[in-house]
């Protein structure tokens, strides 16, 4: 009796150990297939733009070849661009993103907050908000570079707006879509209004924010380039402004190459960042079928 007592304790806790190996091993299965795919998509874009473009099917004047681009890539690293070293100008194009999105994102969820819990603030400066949106991005860029110079502040600044919006307007949906009941019992015990909002509305709206960030991530690299495109004496995106006028597309596609790889792996480093402050949050259906559970 006392054994088949143990043998029935014992079996949940082996199924439970079972279905988790199983659900591992699926996952790593599922990784494994998605980076084969990945890295087969890959070589069959760059195989066949190589191979049409050996062929004659596609222009190599206007849109270069994977051969062509690895080689001039090769080039700017060890003979350096037309302004300079390769890296110093990956170095400028990366500061002023970085700069340009820390800016955004602590001036964009300061006010997306404060607008959100004082609705008198955000009827009054609503239609503001809004106007300024509206401009095109390219022209706040010419403006800045005429204020700023064609220095590091242009570029910050014109970075900055692009995060800023995007980022402040998901804290303040963020912080109407907060439950009240929340907001009350915080209150009912005691809390001040400070206190509500840093362990109780800022929390609840970390979900939206996080969500602006990925998005922040790459229109902050894309305000350094345009704003190096109007005007700058470095950057990536005066190297992509140099090689069109050249019509070298070789150089404009190599350019773009080093951009993507640097967005791709700022975006890695926020998906850390966000695992990291989101991780009080259950995972959601969607989260475990992605993982294979």
């Amino acid at each position: 009796m006392s054994a088949a007592s143990s043998t029935l304790v014992a079996a949940p806790a082996t199924d439970a150990a079972s279905l988790a190996l199983r659900a591992r091993a699926r996952n790593l299965r599922r990784r494994r297939l998605v980076r084969l795919s990945q890295a087969a998509v890959v070589v069959l874009l760059l195989g066949s733009w190589e191979f049409f473009s050996r062929i004659g099917v596609i222009d190599e004047f206007f849109f270069g070849s994977p051969v062509g681009i690895a080689e001039r890539l090769w080039d700017w690293a060890i003979n350096g661009t037309a302004y300079g070293s390769l890296w110093f100008q990956i170095y400028v194009t990366a500061k002023e993103s970085v700069l340009g999105f820390v800016a955004g994102v602590v001036t964009g969820v300061i006010l997306g907050v404060a607008l959100g819990e004082v609705p008198f603030l955000a009827d009054v400066f609503q239609p503001f908000i809004k106007a300024v949106n509206a401009l095109p991005r390219i022209v706040l860029g010419s403006i800045f570079v005429m204020w700023l110079g064609l220095g590091l502040a242009s570029k910050v600044m014109l970075a900055a707006v692009l995060v800023f919006f995007v980022v402040f307007f998901n804290a303040f949906q963020g912080v109407r879509s907060v439950d009240r009941n929340l907001i009350s019992n915080a209150r009912i015990l005691g809390a001040t209004r400070l206190q509500v909002v840093w362990h109780v509305v800022i929390p609840s709206a970390m979900t939206w924010i996080i969500a602006s960030l990925h998005v922040a991530l790459g229109l902050a690299v894309i305000g350094a380039i345009v704003g190096e495109f109007l005007g700058s004496q470095y950057g990536l995106g005066l190297v992509i402004a140099t090689a069109q006028n050249t019509f070298d597309a070789n150089g404009v596609f190599g350019a773009m190459l080093i951009i993507g790889l640097l967005a791709a792996g700022a975006e890695s480093l926020m998906a850390l960042v966000e695992k990291r402050l989101l991780a009080w949050r259950p995972a959601s259906a969607a989260d475990s079928s992605a993982k294979g559970i």
